[in-house]
Parts: C-alpha cells; structure tokens; sequence
C-alpha cells in the first residue's frame, strides 16, 4: 500500500488552530508546497473544518485538519468555534498558530489550556514574523516558533519539530498477526453487503488480509452462502475463521468448535485498545427497560440503504433480544454527543475510520459519564450467546467471560 492509500485512521492527525486571519491556511500551503486551502484576507474563510490526507515530508501520510478562527462571532460563529474544539478529539499533534505582532489573545490561551488538559503535543506557531518588529512571547522557547508563511521563513524547521513529536509507532500492535503462525490458514467470512463499496472490499476486511500476509500465513475469502464447502475443500484445518459481524449467528453454527471464531469488529476492538471495556458494556443488553434511550453511533458516513446495519438491523435484533420498547438515536462521522447522559447504552461501530485517539475520546467520554459502551460486533455476539467463543483467539480473555446472551431470540 503506497503512502497516498494509507488509511486516513492510521495517519498522524495534525490540527491547525487559531484566530481568524493568524495565517492558519497559509501555513498549511507552506508546510505541504501546495495551494490545499484557501487564502484571503477576509476574516472567516474556513467556516468549518478541512481535512486533506497527503504526504508531509519527512513525516510520512498525514492528515491535514484547517480549523475555523476561535474568534468567529454570533451563533453561528459560535457553533463554528465548537467544530474547531471537537477536532482536538482526533489531534495528534496540535499547531496553534498566531500573529507574532499580536501575540497570545484569551482565545488563544483558552484552546491551549484545552490541548495541554487533553495531553496533546503541541507547537504554538508565530506566523507573520515578517511583519512583526517585536514579536510577542508565546509559550517556552521548546513549544513555540516564529514564522512567515509568506517568505518561507522557518517553515523546514516546523516541519522537523512536528517530525520529533509523531507517536513512535507500537510495532507489537497487531490486529491478528500476533495470533497466527507462518502457514497458517485464516478463512474470512464476508457477506456481499449492498451498504459497502461496489467492486471493492471494506476497509476492516482490507486491513485484516493485511496483516495476515505480513504474518506469513494464508487468507481465504469466502461468503457465508459457501462457508460449509470452503470449510469442507480446504487441504487443512484453518487456524481461525474471522466474520463480518452481520453473519456471527450462521457461522458460528456451521464452524466446528475447535477452529477459532471471532469478528473483523472485534479485531478493532482489540487493536485500538477497548476490547474489554466493550465486553463489559455489552452486559447492559440484559437489563435495558422500556423507553430506555440507545445511542447507535458510526465512525464514518455513507448513504443510509434498507437493511443497513446500524439503523436497521441492529434496532430490530436488540427489541428481539430485550422483549422492551427502546428509543434509537444516531449519529455518524465526527458527530458524536459530549453530552451521553441521556443513554442507557452506546452501541459503536468498529472505529476502523478513526484513529485511535477520537476511539479513546468516545470511550472516555462513556466511562466519565458512567455510561456502558460496547460495539456491533459483541454486542451481536453476546445476544447470539456466543460472546465467550469469539474471545477465544485472545490470550488476554483467557478467564472465562460469562455470555448471559440469550441468542434463540435472534434471528439470522
């Protein structure tokens, strides 16, 4: 996969924050060398937040995020200011940019106390040095720099410091290589679902066959329709067999017991550093009441079609699993509630669109709120009763998990 496919959850997320005219989209020209956003004088150009995937040298795959201005006014403004906050959940490295000749205003000081609580690396950027007689002191000399975007000054300096703040990667972090030996045969369950890309498989599935080559071993791919004679022609026992969630309760029946069984969600779970606190909330499937809110949330967008997982399926198999009339709310992509109180339950894709930091922001924000959080994945598994069988590959879930899922209510 060359720099330009990386997947946008698996880039450095680099935010851009500042006033209105601090020189927030200059900066991200001059970093790139490229015209990605656009320039004017007028105050409030960006009206919402940007982002461009690309390759910034000698960084590798990013993701570019051009902020609205922290000063931008009326209601509108505001809820322009509040878009730019919310992008602090998915910043890895933060830029909060300045006019040297002005210096620090409240605003500015009010996100940088925010990306100092959040724990985020940091660079304050003094831009428009070349304006500035006496430029105004911004934070100590080892997180600040002057700057001019337009003459260029300093701008191969920026991109090494960003460089020495990207998170050295955990090389031992796997998604399933870290279970698999060389030769081993994984066979990989995946439906023919009219919501995912024509002519292309989805990203978790991309992903996984991945990391199965990096580990030497072998990946068969197979729909559900034909998992009982892919199962029945292969020369050898497979080590696992990995499903799209949709499809747990039939393949579970139709894979022996002594092949390992798990989901691509679950896999995710597992990758991003959540699987048990979402095993934990899944338990609340077993004492939700009537009108008890649920909170169905996707980490990426797409066109709604009948029989979509998240609106449709999974509504309709929890009111089969509870027997109670419950309130389904839904939310996608970068929106989702500060405010989680409301919900009995937060039932959350696999998050293979976000990067790891927004993942532990919304897994943060329930545990704060002491509201249960689980996936689609367990949760399907845990209401088919088959919970504990999926968490069988991990030698972390080697104590027994109770699965109190009583799976003849679902259907397939």
């Amino acid at each position: 996969m060359g720099l330009n496919s990386t997947p946008s959850a698996q880039r450095v997320h680099i935010g851009i924050f500042g006033k209105r005219n601090a020189g927030k989209s200059s900066i991200i020209n001059a970093l790139t060398g490229q015209s990605l956003a656009i320039v004017s004088d007028v105050p409030g150009t960006t009206t919402d937040p940007v982002l461009k995937a690309m390759e910034l040298l000698p960084l590798g795959p990013v993701v570019m995020i051009d902020t609205p201005g922290l000063d931008d006014e009326g209601g509108l403004g505001q809820l322009r200011i509040q878009k730019a906050y919310q992008i602090l959940n998915k910043t890895d490295i933060a830029l909060l940019v300045i006019d040297a000749s002005v210096g620090m205003t409240k605003e500015d000081s009010a996100i940088l106390e925010k990306i100092q609580q959040k724990g985020i690396p940091y660079i304050v950027v003094r831009n428009k040095a070349d304006l500035s007689v006496q430029s105004a002191a911004a934070g100590p000399a080892a997180e600040s720099i002057e700057v001019s975007a337009r003459t260029g000054q300093n701008i191969h300096e920026l991109k090494e410091r960003i460089a020495r703040l990207v998170p050295q990667e955990d090389m031992t972090l796997k998604l399933v290589g870290d279970l698999l030996h060389p030769q081993d045969v994984v066979v990989l369950v995946v439906p023919i679902d009219s919501a995912a890309p024509k002519g292309r498989l989805i990203l978790p599935q991309q992903q996984t066959i991945r990391d199965i080559l990096e580990a030497g071993a072998v990946s068969v791919v197979t729909r559900e329709t034909e998992l009982k004679s892919t199962l029945a022609s292969l020369g050898k026992k497979p080590r696992m067999v990995i499903t799209d969630s949709q499809a747990f309760k039939k393949v579970s029946a139709e894979t022996p017991e002594d092949i390992l069984l798990t989901s691509f969600s679950i896999l995710f779970a597992r990758y991003k550093g959540n699987l048990f606190s979402t095993v934990q909330g899944a338990r609340k499937l077993n004492s939700l009441r009537d009108a008890d809110k649920v909170l169905i949330s996707e980490g990426c967008t797409h066109h709604r079609q009948c029989g979509d997982i998240g609106t449709e399926k999974l509504p309709r198999w929890i009111r089969n699993f509870t027997g109670k009339e419950l309130k389904f709310v839904f939310t996608s992509g970068t929106e989702f509630p500060e405010d989680l109180s409301p919900y009995s339950l937060v039932i959350h894709c696999g998050g293979c669109m976000l990067n790891e930091r927004e993942m532990k922001y919304r897994l943060g924000c329930a545990r704060d709120q002491e509201v249960p959080m689980t996936n689609y994945g367990i949760a399907i598994a845990y209401m088919n009763g088959i919970l504990e069988r999926a968490l069988k590959p991990f030698p972390e879930f080697a104590v027994k998990v109770p699965d109190r899922g009583r799976g003849d209510n679902m259907p397939v």
